[in-house]
């Protein structure tokens, strides 16, 4: 048989090669995501056990041989302090019982600030967070924004507001090995959620950006800019 006759048949057994993988790839991620959908709708009625924040840092501590000690204790949301549920609403999304997931204004402002070489803003709401918290942990990529951005409105919609923010206060990460509103009050000023202060609620949400590396007692300036737009919403 000559090189002639055989290099069509190569190529269309390349070409079905890469439409198996395609398709077995493209089947993949829809039951993955599928699976996720899932899991949000199991998370409206059976707190999570752990998250992928939470295992991310697990591996990490094993990683390098460093202490790991995890703090987490989930409470309802009757049980968390209003002042706390507004410093961090107040600080994180001021928005969130005005948008279906996205707020497109705050993520314009904040690609309006990164354009500008000014501070950087963060435009991530609460259900946002959350989908990033229970699913990818704290890594960066474009192929993890795209997925959430299918997530977010599914939780939206399967979980609701109220939900979302008992999650949201009860998984977010407060500082290393503390997850939760329950352990960043117990750890950081020996109360419980229930009881915590405005001016000691503010403190906790202003370490929120960045746990690992804010202390609340070292955050009296932003603390003072929640407090004030606490105020400012009517809280």
């Amino acid at each position: 048989m000559t090189k002639s006759a055989t290099s069509p048949r190569k190529a269309t057994l390349r070409k079905g090669s890469l439409i198996f993988y395609v398709r077995w790839f493209g089947l993949g991620a829809a039951f993955l995501w599928l699976l996720a959908v899932l899991i949000l709708v199991a998370v409206r009625w059976v707190n999570p056990p752990t998250t992928a924040v939470q295992i991310q840092r697990r591996l990490q501590g094993w990683m390098h041989s460093t202490p790991y000690h995890e703090r987490y204790k989930f409470v309802p949301l009757n049980q968390i302090s209003p002042d706390l549920q507004h410093a961090v609403i107040a600080a994180e999304d001021a928005r969130f019982y005005h948008h279906h997931g996205f707020d497109w204004h705050a993520i314009q402002l904040a690609a309006e600030d990164d354009m500008e070489g000014g501070r950087l803003r963060g435009g991530s709401t609460l259900t946002q967070q959350l989908v990033k918290n229970l699913f990818f942990g704290t890594g960066r990529s474009i192929f993890r924004k795209g997925v959430e951005f299918t997530l977010v409105p599914a939780a939206e919609l399967v979980i609701g507001k109220r939900r979302i923010l008992e999650l949201y206060l009860n998984v977010v990460e407060w500082g290393p090995g503390i997850y939760g509103a329950e352990s960043a009050c117990r750890s950081y000023y020996r109360t419980s959620a229930r009881n915590i202060g405005r001016e000691q609620s503010a403190q906790l949400a202003a370490i929120l950006p960045a746990p690992l590396k804010r202390r609340p007692e070292r955050m009296n300036h932003y603390s003072a800019i929640i407090l004030e737009r606490m105020r400012q919403m009517g809280w």
